[in-house]
């Protein structure tokens, strides 16, 4: 690959590669009836994946107590951020036309994080599938047999794998031990210590690698591949993992409807969500096309030392290029995003739907998860503070919006979502750690 010649043909390279912050807005973007035709799947494959997650809502009830009040459904809270818009406000020196409202997925139940979306999902996916092959299981049953000596020996035949950066890792570990599997996770010895032990505290095997996110994955697929009993979860590549992600849509649908929030033309919703590999963030953006149409704004945030979909996107080049290729490190404290080749997958299918990418440096993301900590008493990791500043980036380029057709009324009205991807479950040594990451 000859990068002197990409960098001459996509010039905002050369600000990628001087870890410079850049916005990127997507030539590429259209219409969800010219868009959606090229992602693969369809509302139908969401209709299936809401579903399954119901038929298991009973053993998840059981499973995990703390998901009895909502019935086992895995769910997080929408709410205002008042506080926080206005601090905001003060700090980019704008005021931001219409609310500012905060996804909380960095507090969701049993792994604390958007993975627990997709990745208990894609586990409990495999689980049917295996029981039903058996002929232990009937899908008019109540799942919450499930939760039984006999099924926890039945799935400690098989195996499960990931790779992971950490929080997929987390959900994927901890469904998998709590159903019997015998369970793996690959990942980078800089990811997040407490994530490691939390893991092994749960009795799945943890393997390190000197190396980071990418060379996990590799590794973990290959000795997977060995494996006819074991079932590697891709995050690169995973349709179901992407599905569990979706389901999201619909639900924030809801609770809009909940809440008196309107999406329509004349009431715009921009929503903006932290981006490593891709999948959850992908997954999520399916979900909420499906649900609110050309209405909704996707805008995808990512660190500048790993700007790895932007990259793909931008040059069309996708899981062909990496962010090591450019010469950039991949070395951030969001280690949720810690990623430096997207995935070939997400980018092919949702480039034409995602409005605008944008990166940030560690320092802005520190200072945000203070922000948030002590305007709102809400805890978060770095990653989760990604898609913070995206009101403010994108609201203020007016030849953006005015291509939108969003005009003055519009904005007055519009719903500024930030998707918070987790941060819930890091244990106080850690939050102390990162607040004084603010300090520096």
């Amino acid at each position: 690959m000859n990068i002197n010649q990409l960098i001459a043909d996509f010039p905002l390279l050369q600000n990628l590669k001087a870890l410079e912050p850049v916005t990127w807005l997507n030539p590429q973007y259209t219409t969800c009836t010219e868009g959606l035709p090229h992602v693969g799947l369809t509302a139908d494959d969401v209709t299936q994946a809401e579903q399954r997650l119901a038929r298991f809502a009973p053993y998840l009830s059981l499973a995990f107590p703390e998901t009895l009040k909502t019935h086992g459904v895995i769910e997080s809270e929408l709410i205002a951020i008042p506080a926080m818009q206005q601090s905001l406000e003060h700090r980019y020196g704008l005021r931001l036309e219409g609310r500012l409202l905060l996804k909380k997925d960095s507090h969701l139940p049993i792994s604390g994080s958007i993975k627990a979306r997709g990745g208990i999902y894609a586990v409990l996916a495999h689980a049917e599938k295996l029981a039903l092959e058996a002929g232990k299981l009937s899908s008019a049953q109540d799942y919450a047999v499930l939760f039984s000596d006999e099924f926890r020996y039945f799935f400690s035949q098989y195996r499960v794998a990931v790779g992971s950066t950490g929080n997929l890792g987390l959900s994927i570990g901890i469904i998998s031990a709590k159903l019997g599997f015998e369970v793996t996770v690959h990942m980078s010895a800089a990811a997040r210590a407490w994530k490691k032990q939390k893991l092994r505290e749960h009795g799945v095997n943890v393997v390190e690698y000197a190396e980071d996110y990418g060379v996990a994955v590799e590794q973990g697929r290959k000795q997977a591949a060995t494996d006819p009993g074991c079932f590697f979860i891709d995050d690169e590549n995973s349709r179901t993992l992407f599905l569990g992600y979706a389901v999201a849509g619909r639900r924030l649908k809801k609770q809009f409807e909940a809440k008196s929030i309107r999406v329509d033309e004349q009431h715009p919703l921009f929503v903006y969500l932290p981006c490593g590999v891709g999948g959850g963030p992908g997954g999520v953006a399916f979900g909420l096309k499906l649900a609110f149409g050309d209405h909704v704004h996707c805008i995808f945030a990512e660190p500048t030392h790993s700007p790895c979909m932007l990259l793909g996107v931008y040059t069309g080049l996708h899981d062909q290029i990496s962010v090591q290729d450019l010469g950039i490190d991949n070395q951030t404290a969001a280690d949720g995003l810690a990623v430096g080749r997207a995935s070939g997958f997400v980018g092919r299918a949702m480039g034409r739907l995602l409005d605008a990418f944008y990166t940030l440096n560690d320092q802005e993301m520190f200072d945000l998860l203070s922000l948030i900590y002590h305007q709102e008493h809400i805890q978060l990791e770095p990653s989760a503070l990604a898609g913070m500043p995206g009101p403010w980036q994108m609201t203020a380029n007016q030849s953006w919006l005015a291509a939108r057709g969003i005009d003055r009324r519009k904005r007055e009205n519009a719903t500024h979502l930030v998707w918070a991807t987790g941060g819930g479950m890091v244990p106080a040594a850690e939050m102390s750690e990162y607040l004084a990451g603010s300090k520096r």
